[in-house]
């Protein structure tokens, strides 16, 4: 059965309103941008947004923005979205009217009919609007909804006129009309409910004020309209009860309950029916274990089903569960589910049915992956870094029936939120080639083995439990048979819940490679040891496995895999020579932040697509697969978040578990080598490049750089007729690329060397002694055709980023093959590691034809070991591709004898 449209941990939104991209964060007041938004209201299809708070969130506008018709702009889950240039098509609203300011540029403080001063709450039932004007100590009615910009108030509540702000009219003591410090209101049929945040309690009028000043007719959480709140904070009591308040900040109601949000108490009430009586006390709890508890995120006693022990068996809690709150902000229903807006845990709790038992768990967290706190705002940075999956210090709600609206304020955004098909997993989007890259430790065995001699290989940490998988030397053992057995034994039944190993007898290695995907796998341990005495020697690659990488992390223009079910009803590819890539195949579509993206393939199971390059700009964007079902249904997924970076590279590879045996093809039907030209160029320096007895010196000139004195040399080299070799430049950093004339082997051997002059600066390096490696060009590097020590071989990549020159970067178009310049390449350098050694890249750019595949050309070591699974890698930056096995064939070793009748051996 398939999973129904849901709300799901760990989800993305669907769109946004008041910031061009999920990333953006300007500052400033327009109709389109938005400050440090809060409260927010939805009735009759008009959406209505405070662009102020009480967080010190900046910046704050004064007012109130009202979007008429919300769904005009806003597109629904399963509609199709045209495509188009724009950036982000679920980027979206330009509001109608701005209240308190008389346009959408001014954000000035003020006290009349027609200003604020700093907003925090709205209400509207879609023919009244009702504002809380938190600093100016009162609630502001509208009797219509305004529809000009800087519309005057109707009813003033909490003060005798529009010209006075005091708080309490300048009482120590409360009444029935007074108000001090309001930050919420709400409209249920003809009452109107206020939380009188600073007085620490709801008033209800049970009929909507039309006259200024008029008394409330009932309060909760006081038991009179009069008692005395101490406007220290400090010296407040703090007794939470069923009955009292502690600076509750929201007031909301689906008809037949009240939900209030109990901020300094740490809590959300719920009473079942609607109070009609002074000090009515609440029926549930939620964020607490009772009435009577009121810490932030107590989750000693709330969280008792997410506890978890340590080493020594000591019982510890979560710091934050599904149960727990902190500063809660929010809380709304629609008579079925509840949303709560967890402000200090920077996160909105959903429950599937309200709560009916104290300390109930939400069923999906939105804002945070599961129930752990990931400090999305602190109090260092409490901007934090904007994202399409996550909210720092929600504070408003609103619920039209299929999208859940929340305010973010240090983003300055409304995200919005829709129930989907949960098709797709977090993380489900990944890196086409790399697609999962695994933490890898290599255990080396060497000395002899001896009969009954013992090793173990340790998994997980010694101290902690760590599990032992042990073998015996037998009489006549190799190491072969050794690492063959051991393999089996740590992959026996369901395997070792942490490592899958590998054997590589030829190269007496044994590969443990993580079973979790990522950078988790990284934290994974691992050990040997022998018998007293044994004559075998174990040594590991490192205490822990390593080389974890997220492959969710994309980068603009990169082919990825959205992996998941039920993702379409056939199969289909795009056309072999398609240029551009359809939007659509077998009725499904996926979008990036709202942009149709080029599909490759689609089944069931799995669709390939390219991210969009226009995505540069952010570093988060969202995506969703829309599918159209044969029988006319229409179904969307939810929104998924996919972190954008500036590039993780990842290689093609066969199928298969990682390490996976790379695509990698042998570069060129003649014999190359490679010489760098480093160092400074100095005036009067000699570089010379020696090919067998031919030599050819270039003389620095004044104001000669690098890539000069490297082009005078490869010019010098091309203007003799009869050189054996010709000479063009690299395609990264200033070296000197040398091919035989003559195709096939008989151009190996050439012989190549490179001086400079004694006090030279600048400084020639022939990376090889010869010419070598001479193959068929473009021909696959395989176990039958290995690539040999100092070859240069062609690696196929995807997701290096952005490249230059300019003139590339304007030729990269999401969707269509690369036809811009053949030299190109990425902003961020590109290096190789390839046995464990350097391999030189010599190029790579964007391939030639190829929809955002990349061409990367590697020099190998020239002292690289026979092995038939050498690892090889790219990294920019600190991002590591994943790794694929190259066969390499060292002519210069003896050809070792089969595995079967290898003795083991003291390497």
């Amino acid at each position: 059965m398939c999973p129904a449209a849901d709300f799901f941990s760990g989800m993305a939104a669907r769109a946004l309103i008041g910031q061009r991209n999920f990333t953006a964060q300007t500052p400033g007041a327009s109709d389109t941008l938005m400050g440090a938004v809060s409260g927010l209201a939805y009735a009759n299809g008009m959406l209505i947004a405070v662009d102020d708070n009480r967080v010190s969130a900046s910046p704050q506008n004064n007012r109130v923005l009202i979007y008429f018709n919300v769904h005009s702009f806003l597109p629904t889950p399963t509609q199709e979205i045209p495509v188009s240039d724009q950036r982000c098509p679920v980027c979206v609203g330009q509001a109608n009217v701005v209240i308190g300011q008389p346009d959408f540029a001014k954000s000035d403080i003020g006290l009349s009919e027609r200003s604020l001063n700093h907003p925090t709450g709205v209400a509207t039932d879609g023919r009244i609007l009702v504002i809380a004007d938190t600093d100016n100590n009162r609630v502001l009615i509208w009797r219509s909804i305004p529809t000009v910009n800087h519309q005057p108030a109707d009813v003033v509540l909490g003060q005798p006129d529009f010209k006075t702000n005091l708080s309490n009219e300048g009482r120590r003591q409360p009444s029935n009309r007074s108000l001090s410090g309001p930050q919420a209101a709400w409209i249920q049929g003809s009452r109107l409910y206020v939380a009188d945040t600073i007085n620490n309690r709801v008033l209800i009028w049970r009929n909507i004020p039309t006259q200024n000043f008029a008394p409330a007719d009932v309060v909760l959480g006081q038991p009179d309209f009069t008692s005395f709140v101490p406007p220290d904070l400090r010296v407040q009591s703090f007794e939470p009860k069923a009955s009292t308040l502690f600076q509750p900040v929201s007031v909301t109601s689906d008809g037949r309950r009240l939900y209030v949000t109990d901020l300094g108490y740490n809590r959300a009430l719920i009473w079942n029916s609607i109070p009609d009586s002074n000090a009515a006390p609440a029926d549930v709890v939620v964020g607490q274990p009772d009435m009577t508890s009121g810490e932030s995120n107590g989750t000693k006693k709330i969280c008792q089903d997410e506890h978890t022990t340590n080493d020594k068996g000591e019982d510890i809690a979560p710091q934050v569960c599904r149960a727990s709150l902190s500063f809660p902000r929010y809380a709304l229903s629609d008579g079925t589910k509840l949303f709560i807006a967890d402000g200090g845990n920077d996160r909105v709790l959903v429950y599937n049915q309200i709560p009916t038992q104290n300390g109930q768990s939400a069923d999906s967290i939105i804002g945070q992956i599961a129930g752990h706190l990931n400090q999305v705002s602190d109090g260092a940075n409490p901007l934090g870094r904007g994202s399409s999956d996550s909210v720092a210090t929600p504070m408003g709600l609103a619920w039209d029936g299929t999208n859940l609206f929340v305010s973010d304020p240090f983003r300055r955004r409304v995200l919005v939120f829709a129930p989907g098909e949960t098709y797709v997993p977090y993380t489900g989007v990944r890196n086409l080639f790399s697609r999962a890259v695994y933490a890898v430790g290599t255990i080396a065995f060497s000395g002899t083995a001896k009969q009954d001699d013992e090793v173990t290989v340790t998994i997980g940490d010694k101290d902690k439990g760590g599990r032992e998988y042990k073998y015996k030397i037998a009489k006549d053992d190799t190491f072969a048979k050794l690492i063959v057995a051991l393999a089996a034994k740590i992959n026996e039944g369901a395997g070792d819940p942490d490592v899958f190993a590998s054997a590589n007898p030829d190269f007496l290695v044994l590969v443990l490679t993580a079973r979790r995907a990522g950078e988790e796998g990284n934290d994974i341990p691992f050990s040997t040891s022998t018998s007293t005495s044994a004559q075998i020697q174990l040594q590991t690659s490192g205490a822990n496995l390593a080389g974890g990488q997220d492959a969710a992390k994309i980068a603009p223009g990169t082919l990825v895999t959205i992996l998941g079910q039920n993702l379409a009803n056939s199969t289909a590819s795009a056309p072999e020579n398609a240029d551009p890539l359809p939007r659509e195949l077998a009725g499904v579509q996926v979008y990036f932040d709202g942009i149709r993206a080029p599909l490759l393939y689609v089944s069931p199971d799995e669709i390939r697509a390219q991210v969009p390059w226009e995505v540069n700009d952010a570093n988060s964007i969202n995506a969703y697969v829309r599918i159209m079902r044969p029988n006319g249904t229409v179904q969307a997924t939810a929104a998924v978040a996919v972190p954008i970076i500036s590039q993780n590279p990842g290689i093609l590879a066969e199928p298969g578990t990682d390490p996976r045996p790379g695509m990698v093809y042998h570069f060129s039907s003649s014999a190359t080598g490679t010489i760098s030209v480093d160092g400074t160029a100095k005036e009067g320096d000699r570089a010379t490049v020696i090919l067998e007895d031919r030599q050819y010196t270039y003389t620095v000139k004044a104001n000669d750089t690098l890539t000069e004195i490297r082009d005078g040399l490869i010019s010098l080299i091309n203007e003799n007729p009869d050189e054996k070799v010709v000479a063009f430049p690299a395609g990264v950093f200033t070296r000197i690329r040398l091919r035989a004339k003559v195709q096939g082997p008989a151009g190996n051997g050439i012989t190549i060397a490179a001086n400079v002059n004694n006090d030279a600066q600048v400084i020639l390096t022939a990376t090889n002694s010869e010419l070598c490696c001479a193959n068929t060009a473009g021909a696959r590097v395989t176990e039958e055709n290995p690539a040999l020590p100092g070859q240069t071989i062609i690696i196929y990549g995807t997701g290096l980023g952005l490249v230059n020159p300019d003139d590339a970067k304007y030729a990269l178009a999401t969707g269509f093959r690369y036809k811009g310049p053949e030299l190109n390449r990425p902003d961020e350098f590109v290096s190789s590691l390839a046995g464990g050694k350097t391999a030189n890249v010599l190029y790579s750019g964007m391939a030639q034809n190829m929809v955002g595949v990349y061409e990367v050309h590697l020099e190998l070591n020239s002292d690289l070991p026979t092995n038939p699974q050498t690892q090889v890698t790219i990294a920019q930056d600190i991002y590591v591709s994943n790794i694929v096995t190259i066969p390499i064939r060292n002519p210069k070793e003896e050809s070792p004898p089969k595995t079967e009748e290898r003795p083991a051996r003291r390497r």
